[in-house]
């Protein structure tokens, strides 16, 4: 037997027991005769004691472990004179008695600490070594209990878990494919699936009216902090069901996920908006609202005054930063700076404060009269002391998704942004499609087989830019969480569609003649939703990134640097699968 207990679960009540340890050397020290040593292993720590008086050639072995050394000790829980409240083993230590080294390590590139002294690069290298460390340990752990939890609560509400193939046909609308050549057919590929939505929409033809799968999803984009070549979603579909119904549904997930991993009620209703209001006043189909500084349009009041940055705009918009009147000119400066970078566009910032006497001073005030800015004021609400910074541009979409960047740095700056503070909504209503200038046609904004909303489909003939679909996304703390959408589950409509998105019938039929001509044998309506795992577990762990709650993650150029991968084929794989490679420059 290794071990009859673990490094973190020997207590005061063990006190007295002769017990066998095994794990990892994360410290050691030497004071005078005695030796403490911490072992280490996925269950906590525990200190070990060496005494030279009482074992002199045991404590020279212990002398000699180094960082990482495996190693198995037998020994004599004992009370600890100096104890450590920081970690549950913290009343107790063990007095060695026998030492087994059971292998010798290298000194790991960087410390096996919450507080590590490796970057990002050489952590991804030596993952395994970073994923000894108890802060990635614990992300894992989380999303382990999640997936536990997710899986109760679907199973308690009639979902089915279904596989589904992970080789499949490409399908090139939307994001891009990774494919896979097959060596059994030359010349020809599969993909890995974005997700498995045409599959699961199967199953809803088959009669599975509640299908779940925790499923990994493919997609060949360029990476973020909450984006990655592969991801896992928690996929699902119902039968027989409208909008309403799927948000019932998960938004209760959501709550029981809250309460079960967080200690967290959440007893009200998620809020809901409109795409339209949620690009108005927040710049953002996915707006966090922890906190204020609602937009506000300024058109009406600052346009025709001689200013020709405002007049000549097509949208004029600012936030109110509560009690944020004390910026210094150099702190707005920096604020002017950050609008201007090429990742955010715009041109400058206008900034007013409102004094204490409730007057307006304003970076523009030549150009308008203390009435105006009185009224520029009421607009707001503004009080004494707030801030108002104003962005405007010749596009309204462009420089409302600046004044979104804007508005973020505020409540980064002013801490608004309590990871520990979470605020959930439903954004519905979302345009049908958008405008591809790549592709000069229109595109599905979700997929070629969300729903229109009813009353919208005549609109399918005259103007179907202006056609919302039955489409929800999840959002807490300025993340989407998850989406969907209900299904057209009609193949006239579904074909109605394609040829909206530009498809010949041929090319549909191509493509997709397996789902349309499963609709003709009776399609119940349906609809689902796919929640994103590693997002979930990002937000309960506080992450600013997905990347380490993921046990192997890409780097931000899609590079698996522990493998090495993606690499090179060697000549005999290429010719098997009858492939020639020819790179562009």
């Amino acid at each position: 037997m290794y071990r009859t207990h673990t490094c973190g679960e020997l207590r005061s009540s063990d006190i007295n027991k002769e017990v066998t340890l095994a794990g990892w050397v994360q410290r050691s020290r030497k004071m005078g005769g005695m030796t403490f040593v911490d072992l280490r292993d996925r269950y906590g720590i525990t200190q070990l004691v060496f005494n030279e008086e009482i074992n002199a050639e045991l404590c020279e072995q212990a002398n000699r472990l180094g960082r990482e050394y495996v190693i198995q000790v037998k020994g004599i829980v004992n009370e600890r004179f100096s104890k450590n409240e920081h970690i549950p083993t913290g009343d107790i230590e063990i007095i060695v008695s026998e030492l087994t080294v059971l292998n010798t390590a290298q000194t790991p590139p960087f410390t096996i600490e919450d507080n590590t002294d490796g970057g990002d690069d050489i952590r991804m290298k030596y993952r395994y070594l970073d994923l000894r460390r108890t802060a990635v340990r614990k992300n894992l752990e989380l999303r382990h209990k999640m997936t536990i939890e997710v899986r109760k609560y679907l199973d308690s509400k009639g979902f089915i878990e279904v596989e589904t193939p992970l080789l499949i046909g490409s399908t090139p609308e939307g994001a891009r494919d990774f494919v896979v050549p097959s060596r059994m057919n030359p010349g020809q590929f599969y993909a890995l699936p974005q997700s498995p939505q045409t599959l699961k929409q199967l199953l809803m033809v088959s009669g599975f009216d509640r299908y779940f799968q925790i499923a990994k999803c493919f997609r060949d984009e360029d990476l973020r902090a909450d984006r990655q070549p592969e991801f896992t979603q928690i996929d699902c579909e119902m039968s027989f069901v409208q909008q309403d119904d799927v948000i019932e549904l998960f938004e209760g997930m959501a709550k029981y996920l809250f309460k079960e991993l967080r200690g967290v009620e959440l007893n009200e209703p998620f809020q809901r908006m409109s795409w339209a209001d949620a690009m108005k006043y927040y710049g953002s189909d996915k707006p966090d609202l922890r906190f204020g500084m609602k937009f506000v349009e300024l058109m009406d009041i600052l346009k025709g005054y001689g200013f020709s940055v405002f007049d000549n705009a097509a949208y004029i918009g600012g936030i109110c930063a509560k009690g944020a009147a004390h910026y210094t000119r150099k702190q707005l400066d920096a604020l002017t700076e950050f609008v201007k970078r090429p990742q955010i566009g715009a041109k400058g910032m206008v900034y007013a404060r409102i004094e204490a006497d409730g007057n307006v001073k304003s970076s523009v005030d030549k150009f308008y009269t203390q009435e105006v800015l009185q009224k520029m004021k009421e607009a707001f609400g503004a009080e004494p002391g707030d801030l108002i910074l104003i962005l405007s541009g010749e596009d309204a979409m462009k420089t409302r998704k600046q004044l979104c960047e804007l508005r973020l740095e505020m409540g980064n700056q002013l801490g608004l942004r309590d990871k520990n503070k979470f605020a959930l909504l439903w954004v519905v209503d979302f345009p049908m499609f958008e405008w591809s200038e790549e592709e000069n046609r229109l595109m599905a904004m979700h997929h070629p087989f969300t729903h229109p909303k009813d009353e919208d489909i005549p609109l399918l003939d005259t103007d179907p830019a202006a056609v919302r679909a039955d489409a929800y996304d999840m959002v807490c703390n300025g993340v989407e969480l998850g989406g969907g959408s209900i299904r057209i589950h009609d193949a006239q409509l579904q074909a109605k569609m394609f040829e909206i998105l530009g498809f010949t019938p041929e090319k549909a039929q191509e493509q997709f003649g397996f789902l349309m001509n499963a609709f003709k044998y009776g399609a119940p309506p349906h609809g689902g939703l796919a929640y994103g795992l590693d997002r979930w577990v990002s937000i309960f762990a506080g992450l600013d990134s997905i990347r380490d709650c993921i046990a192997f993650p890409k780097n931000n150029s899609g590079r698996d640097v522990m493998l090495d991968a993606p690499g090179y084929l060697d000549q005999k794989q290429l010719d098997e699968l009858n492939l020639i490679v020819d790179v562009k420059e």
